[in-house]
């Protein structure tokens, strides 16, 4: 792979802890725009230098369809590129279950909007490095008037690297054939690079280009979604359905699949194994092969419905894998708590890959918000399903299985959109646009 022209945001695993920051911008001058994206490639970090002068500092650029657009990119380039890239994330809405209080309507705004142009995502150790980054990237926008930064969200991964559902995030990561960096599941063959990067071969030996191959070529489509989480509600969940705290924390693993502390059901089946959850050579390399009923990792549950690894379900596993990344942001919700402070609080969420129709829409309107592929007919995910559907979740067991009833809504959609995250010399091409 050319990682020397990869922005290191799509193939690297981010550091821990992490301080992270997105910033959108409005381009009101395509000239001005063309020139941010000239700086912006002297400013990202390559996949080629993971350490880079500024160590784990580094920043990455995205932009929309209508960023492209204008730019002054031609209609022709655009209609080489991904229709769902097209249409953006508020008009596929309804198929991804995007409805009721996770409708656009309801999204924070300019989220899903024709104002979001370009996506800035600076990341750090801690935040006094990231506001240092910000401080030396400022000048770069702030001197161009026609560009208008138009919403910024900070967020963060603690040390725990826990989310504010309480578990261990973070954990899987595929291996990406040529890259060089390994994955999290020793027992995971490498996917294709062109899974992930356009202008290499994917799984099924195509290629997704575009017209011009400069435009797309070492690029990555990626889906940014801000998701709240009722952390409240969870918890008053798992308190009501449960016959005391170790039945909470089953209860809990059984839900994600995993223990708080990462350890996985499938490593773990009986009780949380703390050492084994922080393990990073240990806590993601395990299947499902040996667990056709779910009796110890549901089917149903998250982390099985994310990533059916090598379960028995219908489809091709491997055509449907991402690059994910979640950073909380908003406070924690005061340890105990059952009753909602009112504070918002959640997830940012970065999905990359080449395809992403058949990754990221895949997977969330038929993994996440469907259970036919198991063979559950339209159960949804218990954590992370958006839309209508049934309420309830089945845990298999012996000899009678556990069924939860009237499984309240635990996240809400806040807004996203579809990017497209160029190579460094596809940024130096859109500056030099004309027109």
């Amino acid at each position: 792979m050319e990682l020397h022209d990869i922005q290191r945001g799509v193939l690297s695993p981010r550091p821990s802890p992490y301080a992270a920051t997105y910033i959108l911008f409005r381009i009101d001058d395509p000239a001005h725009g063309r020139e941010l994206m000239r700086r912006c490639a002297d400013v990202v970090t390559s996949a080629a230098d993971p350490a880079g002068p500024l160590g784990e500092t580094w920043v990455s650029v995205a932009l929309t369809c209508q960023g492209l657009r204008a730019l002054g990119v031609a209609q022709q380039a655009l209609d080489s590129m991904a229709w769902e890239f097209r249409q953006g994330m508020a008009a596929r809405a309804t198929a991804l279950g995007d409805i009721g209080p996770s409708a656009p309507e309801h999204w924070e705004q300019p989220l899903g909007s024709a104002d979001v142009h370009v996506v800035l995502v600076a990341l750090a150790p801690d935040q006094p490095r990231l506001d240092a980054a910000i401080d030396r990237a400022r000048p770069a926008y702030e001197q161009l008037t026609g560009i208008t930064a138009i919403w910024r969200q900070d967020c963060y991964a603690p040390p725990t690297e826990t989310e504010h559902f309480g578990y261990r995030d973070g954990i899987s990561h595929p291996a990406v054939a040529g890259s060089g960096i390994p994955g999290s599941n020793e027992l995971e063959r490498p996917l294709a690079a062109g899974e992930f990067v356009l202008g290499y071969p994917d799984e099924l030996g195509g290629t997704q280009t575009t017209q011009p191959e400069v435009l797309g070529r070492n690029g990555s489509y990626v889906v940014f979604r801000k998701l709240h989480q009722d952390v409240a509600a969870f918890r008053r969940f798992l308190a009501g359905s449960a016959a005391d705290a170790a039945d909470q924390e089953l209860l809990a693993a059984k839900m994600m699949g995993r223990w708080r502390s990462g350890a996985p059901l499938a490593l773990a089946p009986e009780r949380d194994d703390p050492a084994l959850g922080a393990d990073r050579l240990r806590n993601n390399t395990f299947g499902y092969a040996d667990d056709a009923g779910g009796f110890t990792t549901p089917g149903g549950c998250h982390a099985r419905r994310a990533n059916p690894r090598d379960g028995a379900v219908a489809g091709e596993v491997r055509l449907h894998r991402m690059i994910r990344r979640g950073t909380a942001y908003g406070p924690p919700l005061a340890e105990g708590a059952v009753e909602d402070d009112g504070v918002d609080r959640g997830l940012m969420f970065a999905f990359v890959g080449a395809h992403p129709g058949r990754q990221f829409e895949f997977a969330q309107t038929q993994w996440l918000n469907d259970g036919v592929f198991f063979g559950s007919a339209s159960a949804r995910d218990p954590i992370a399903a958006t839309g209508d559907g049934p309420d309830e979740y089945v845990i298999p067991r012996r000899p009678v299985r556990r069924k939860l009833v009237d499984l309240p809504r635990f996240v809400t959609t806040r807004g996203g959109e579809y990017a497209f995250l160029p190579g460094i010399s596809a940024l130096r091409w859109l500056g030099g646009l004309t027109g």
